[in-house]
C-alpha cells in the first residue's frame, strides 16, 4: 500500500451527521453492488474521513454527489478505491518484525522443503520485497514462493514495476541495517533519475494478485501468512471473518505475522496459536 500518508478532511460543521451516516452506507452499499469492493464493515470513522477527501479535491458538497459521481464514472471509482485502500507502507517497515522473523521463524522455514507465504494486503509491495531479500539472504528464495494480494489493482501495478522512490534509499538502508541485513542494500537495486529500481529477480518467485479479504476466500495452504497494519481499520465482526479465513489457509504449525497494532486476543481465534514473538505480533498455529 503508497508510502504517503493521506491528509484526511472530517465533516463540514453544518452537515447533517444523522443524513451523513444514511448518506455513506448508501455510497458503500452501491460500491459493493456495483463493483464488487466491501467497506461496509470498515471502521466508520476513517471511511468517513476518506471520502470527504475526495469529495473535497472533486470540488463537491454532498456524499450523494459523491455516489452518483462513483456509480456512473469507473475512473471516480479507481480514486476512491485508492483513497478507501489504506496504502501506507515502506521497505523494512518496523524493522524490529524482520529482525524477530529472521530469528524465530526461518529456523523452521529451512525443515520445509518448499515454503509458500501469503502476504495480503501487499500495498505497492515494499514489504513483499523486504521479504524476499531477507528469504535471498537466508538461502530459502530459490524454495519459497510469495503470493502478494491487494485489493486495488492500481498499487499492484506498482508492486510488479518495483520502482519506489530514490529519496526514500537512505531510509530504507537504514531499516534494513535494523532489521538485520547482512548484504549492502545498495546491490539490490539500480539507482535511475528519481526512482530506484529492484532487481527482477527479487520478484521470480512472488505472484501479485489481486484478492478481496472481505469477500474472497481461501485459495491455498501456507507457511506463513503476513498481514501487518491491515485489519485495524474492520470492525470486530469483520476481524473475525478475516481471522477465520487466515486459520482456513494456514498449514498445521503455519505462522501469522499481524501488525504491532494488532493483536489475536479477543477474537475467536485467540486460543489457536501460541505467541512465537509478544512485541511484533507473530504466532504459530497450533489448533
Amino acid at each position: 500500500m503508497s508510502s504517503q500518508r493521506v491528509e484526511l478532511v472530517d465533516t463540514p460543521a453544518a452537515y447533517n451527521r444523522d443524513v451523513e451516516r444514511i448518506e455513506v452506507e448508501l455510497l458503500l452499499e452501491g460500491v459493493y453492488r456495483h463493483y464488487g469492493f466491501d467497506f461496509r464493515s470498515y471502521a466508520y470513522s476513517s471511511l468517513k474521513r476518506r471520502i470527504w477527501k475526495r469529495i473535497t479535491q472533486e470540488g463537491l458538497s454532498s456524499v450523494s454527489q459523491l455516489q452518483d459521481r462513483v456509480l456512473h464514472d469507473s475512473g471516480m471509482m479507481e480514486k476512491l478505491l485508492l483513497d478507501l485502500s489504506i496504502n501506507v507502507t515502506a521497505m523494512y517497515r518496523d524493522p524490529g518484525f524482520y529482525a524477530a522473523f529472521r530469528e524465530k521463524v526461518v529456523p523452521t522455514l529451512r525443515t520445509y522443503p518448499f515454503i509458500r507465504i501469503w502476504h495480503a494486503g501487499c500495498s505497492t509491495g515494499e514489504e513483499v520485497y523486504s521479504m524476499a531479500i531477507l528469504l535471498e539472504e537466508e538461502g530459502l528464495y530459490d524454495r519459497a514462493r510469495i503470493y502478494a494480494t491487494d485489493i486495488n489493482e492500481v498499487v499492484l501495478q506498482r508492486a510488479r514495476a518495483g520502482i519506489f522512490s530514490l529519496e526514500k534509499m537512505q531510509e530504507y538502508t537504514q531499516n534494513y541495517l535494523r532489521a538485520g541485513g547482512t548484504s549492502s542494500f545498495s546491490e539490490y537495486y539500480t539507482a535511475m533519475y528519481d526512482g530506484a529500481l529492484f532487481n527482477t529477480t527479487l520478484t521470480r518467485n512472488v505472484v501479485f494478485s489481486q484478492h478481496n479479504l472481505v469477500t474472497d476466500g481461501s485459495f491455498s495452504e501456507f507457511n506463513v501468512i503476513i498481514c501487518r497494519n491491515v485489519m485495524i481499520y474492520f470492525d470486530r465482526k469483520l476481524q473475525n471473518r478475516v481471522h477465520r479465513l487466515f486459520y482456513d489457509s494456514l498449514s498445521r504449525r503455519g505462522v501469522l505475522a499481524l501488525g504491532n497494532k494488532e493483536t489475536l486476543r479477543f477474537t475467536d481465534f485467540e486460543d489457536k496459536y501460541e505467541v512465537v514473538d509478544t512485541r511484533e505480533k507473530i504466532y504459530r498455529r497450533t489448533a
